[in-house]
């Protein structure tokens, strides 16, 4: 009972409160909008990332859905894969609604152009599998805790953010809007490692213990690279805003480098030369020499401090 000794009226209270909700969506901004064109369905690109372990790593990941309906791994990779290219299809199709190019086309058109960006992804994974196969031998390389490759595909958090990176790059590159986003921001929330679709990164990359871990979009980083928890490959100053969109604002990490847990990396313009050791807790903003050792006692004197 209220104050009066009314009882609560909580099915009329509920219409009030729908009704305030409705008119508090007639704002025109951007959270207001309502299934304009539909959005990219997260969970269905969630779907899609699980099917698409189980066929870059066959026989490790598994769907027993599909392997009760199948004979043969032959004929589960086909139906998995035929799932894929339908239901990664149908979120591109949602996807490119959003782009300038495809805005006022018919909705045949669009269809058809994401199919075949679909079918050209499908393509592109014994590629991106090759990248992956050196990004597996680089953390049994080059971590002793590492004791198979087995281990490291089924457990290392590290790996599964890079391949989730690599396969939202191969989207990236075939001019796929948001999806890849979204993808790289799962593995993120899963494991703690932040890297943007649009960075682009080598052959034998390590990432070992993988928290706190930043790639910004426009880094480089080249092959044989190995990154320790917590470090930022970041802007130098993102004041401009959108302003600076397109421009490369993120390092570029040569061959051979090694950087240690804590250190930060900023600015478009550093380039960190080949066979450099960054140390744990560095700050840089300024580019480093090839085959330097930089740690927190001679940073400055490298960086021509006084």
């Amino acid at each position: 009972m209220d104050r009066r000794g009314e009882r609560f009226d909580f099915k009329n209270e509920a219409g009030q409160v729908v009704q305030q909700l409705l008119r508090d969506y007639q704002g025109g901004r951007a959270i207001d909008r309502i299934a304009a064109y539909r959005e990219p369905d997260r969970d269905a690109i969630a779907r899609i990332i699980r099917e698409l372990f189980q066929i870059v790593y066959p026989g490790y990941y598994r769907d027993p859905n599909v392997t009760q309906r199948v004979f043969n791994m032959d004929a589960a990779i086909s139906t998995i894969t035929d799932d894929i290219l339908i239901n990664l299809a149908e979120q591109i199709e949602v996807a490119l609604r959003y782009t300038d190019a495809f805005h006022q086309k018919a909705a045949d058109d669009v269809r058809e152009e994401s199919q075949r960006i679909s079918i050209e992804f499908i393509r592109r994974l014994p590629r991106v599998r090759e990248f992956l196969d050196t990004d597996i031998q680089a953390i049994l390389d080059g971590d002793p805790a590492a004791y198979s490759k087995s281990e490291i595909i089924l457990s290392y958090p590290g790996l599964s953010a890079i391949t989730v990176y690599r396969l939202a790059h191969e989207l990236h590159l075939l001019k796929v809007p948001m999806i890849p986003r979204i993808m790289t921001e799962h593995a993120h929330s899963r494991t703690g490692v932040d890297i943007h679709p649009g960075a682009t990164i080598g052959k034998y990359f390590m990432i070992d213990h993988a928290t706190g871990i930043v790639v910004g979009e426009t880094t480089v980083i080249g092959e044989h690279v190995k990154v320790y928890q917590g470090v930022t490959i970041g802007a130098l100053s993102t004041r401009a805003g959108h302003s600076l969109q397109g421009k490369k604002r993120h390092p570029t990490i040569e061959d051979n480098v090694t950087i240690y847990s804590g250190a930060t990396i900023l600015g478009g313009e550093t380039v960190i030369g080949h066979d450099v050791v960054i140390g744990g807790n560095c700050f840089i903003t300024a580019s480093i020499a090839p085959n330097s050792r930089v740690n927190v006692k001679n940073q400055e004197e490298m960086l021509g401090g006084k």
